[in-house]
């Protein structure tokens, strides 16, 4: 993959200010705005299932029939969490399938360094890293961006209690996403929170499917890295459903 290189831009791996993760929302958010008239249905799904969360579940069920590095019976807390989340899971698939949600092509990785920014104003002025552009829902991007971004602590911090959602890392990322897509529907204006929960639901099943099936996929560094990124996840996840009615109210404060 070949880019015209773009003079004076800077690439963060971590937002350094609010402003620098309200860029990525505004660059992310006109990605999306910019393709809003293009039909998604014909690109190829570079990936497929990649972000069918149900599909994910189905491997996570399917691993923990074979338990092949017989590590189950040590997670059966993190499991109980993850199917106790299961059915609720399905409903951007679902919505999708229904025609509830529109189909829009979606990045699918949108972590800050795939936005450039201007040295000089810190804009965002485009996105990168182009190669799994699917056919999706704008919540991947949304809810993928506040899984990384708003996370208090590193994905794999072996200390939980560190994981929390950042309310104002929300507010900051939502009010430049809507800003920046007004083409936004009133469905996908509702589900934003939903978004970010499966999003983040889906990388702790992953990471926790991968450990149990003795950790082929993600790269890991030490024994047990898998679990405690699958652990921080659904920390963040049990975090958002306390903060849940106020992640609502933001969406609807920001999308007025």
């Amino acid at each position: 993959r070949v880019y015209d290189f773009v003079e004076d831009s800077i690439c963060l791996q971590l937002p350094e200010t609010d402003e620098d993760f309200y860029q990525s929302a505004v660059g992310f958010g006109t990605f999306q705005q910019l393709l809003t008239d293009f039909p998604a249905a014909k690109l190829h799904e570079t990936i497929p299932n990649f972000h069918n969360t149900p599909d994910r579940y189905r491997a996570l069920l399917e691993t923990l029939e074979r338990d092949p590095m017989h590590r189950a019976v040590q997670v059966q807390p993190e499991i109980e969490f993850a199917l106790a989340r299961q059915a609720e899971m399905s409903a951007i698939q679902n919505a999708l399938a229904s025609g509830k949600l529109p189909l829009r092509v979606t990045h699918n990785d949108t972590k800050l360094n795939n936005v450039l920014l201007d040295a000089k104003t810190r804009k965002a002025l485009c996105v990168i890293d182009l190669d799994t552009v699917m056919p999706g829902s704008s919540l991947y991007d949304f809810g993928d961006s506040i899984r990384f971004g708003a996370a208090t602590a590193a994905e794999d911090e072996k200390d939980i209690s560190k994981m929390e959602m950042s309310l104002d890392r929300f507010r900051v990322f939502t009010r430049g996403y809507v800003r920046a897509c007004p083409g936004l529907t009133a469905k996908e204006l509702e589900l934003l929170p939903m978004g970010a929960k499966t999003m983040t639901m889906e990388c702790g099943v992953r990471f926790l499917t991968d450990y149990l099936d003795g950790d082929h996929y993600f790269a890991v560094h030490r024994d047990g890295q898998n679990l405690d990124r699958a652990r921080t996840q659904f920390k963040l996840v049990a975090d958002m459903e306390k903060k849940w009615d106020e992640m609502r109210k933001i969406v609807e404060e920001e999308a007025k």
